[in-house]
C-alpha cells in the first residue's frame, strides 16, 4: 500500500481520477470547493503523483501513472486515513469504492477502462444514419429487398446511438422505403437476435428488406 494521504489531496486525486484530464484551479474549486496548492500541491508534485504547470494564470493538474496506481491502492483500502475527516458519508463512499475495486479485479479492468476524458463527436444527421443503415445493408444483402438480420446490420453501423438507428429504421418502414418483419422460426433466434430487434406495432421485429439502396 501507498502512503496515504490527508483527505484534501485524496479528493484532488480522486477528482482528477474521474475526469481524466488535465484541470486548472479553477475548475478543480468548481467541482469540489477548493484549489489544489501550497504544500499540498508540492507533497502531491514531489510524490510523482501530480504533474502540475501554469495553464495562463491557474496551476492545472494531471494523475501521473504512479497517481492512478495510488487511486486503485486508495479504493482497495475500505477506510480513509486516520488522518482524514471522518464521517458516515466518508465511510460509506470507501465502502462503495472498495466494491468498485473487487469488480475491477474479477472483471480484469483498469481504472482507465472506466474513467476517460469526454471527448465531444459531432452528431450524426437523419440524413447520416440513413446512409449508414443503407451502405451496411448493401454488404450484407445480396440484391435490393433481400432480408438482413437486424443482428448482422447493427454491429456494422459503428458508434451510431441505438435509438438513432431505431428511429430511421420507422421512418423508412413508414415511408415505405424499408419493410421490417419478425423472425417467422421464434426456436432459431439468438440473444443476438433479440436484442438487436426493433419493436413495432407491439412485435419485436428481426429482418429488414430495403427496396432500393
Amino acid at each position: 500500500m501507498t502512503d496515504r494521504l490527508g483527505h484534501k489531496q485524496t479528493a484532488a486525486l480522486f477528482t482528477l481520477m474521474v475526469l481524466a484530464r488535465e484541470v486548472d484551479n479553477l475548475e478543480l474549486e468548481s467541482i469540489v470547493g477548493f484549489r489544489l496548492d501550497g504544500k499540498e500541491r508540492r507533497q502531491l508534485n514531489e510524490l510523482g503523483l501530480v504533474d502540475s504547470r501554469k495553464r495562463g494564470r491557474p496551476l492545472a493538474h494531471e494523475l501521473t501513472d504512479r497517481g492512478w496506481a495510488w487511486c486503485e491502492d486508495e479504493m482497495r483500502a475500505g477506510e480513509p486515513a486516520p488522518s482524514s475527516v471522518r464521517s458516515t458519508l466518508v465511510s460509506a463512499l470507501y465502502v462503495l469504492l472498495s466494491g468498485l475495486e473487487s469488480y475491477m479485479q474479477r472483471e480484469k479492468l483498469h481504472l482507465s477502462d472506466l474513467f476517460a476524458p469526454e471527448v465531444d463527436t459531432p452528431k450524426a444527421t437523419p440524413e447520416d444514419v440513413e446512409s449508414q443503415i443503407r451502405a451496411a445493408y448493401r454488404k450484407l444483402a445480396g440484391a435490393p429487398r433481400d432480408w438482413v438480420g437486424l443482428a448482422e446490420l447493427r454491429p456494422l453501423l459503428g458508434g451510431t446511438p441505438a435509438e438513432a438507428v431505431d428511429a430511421m429504421l420507422r421512418q423508412l418502414s413508414r415511408s415505405g422505403q424499408a419493410h421490417l418483419v419478425p423472425e417467422s422460426n421464434r426456436k432459431t433466434l439468438t440473444a443476438a437476435d433479440r436484442e438487436a430487434a426493433i419493436r413495432i406495432g407491439g412485435e419485436d421485429n428481426h429482418l429488414l428488406s430495403i427496396e432500393a439502396s
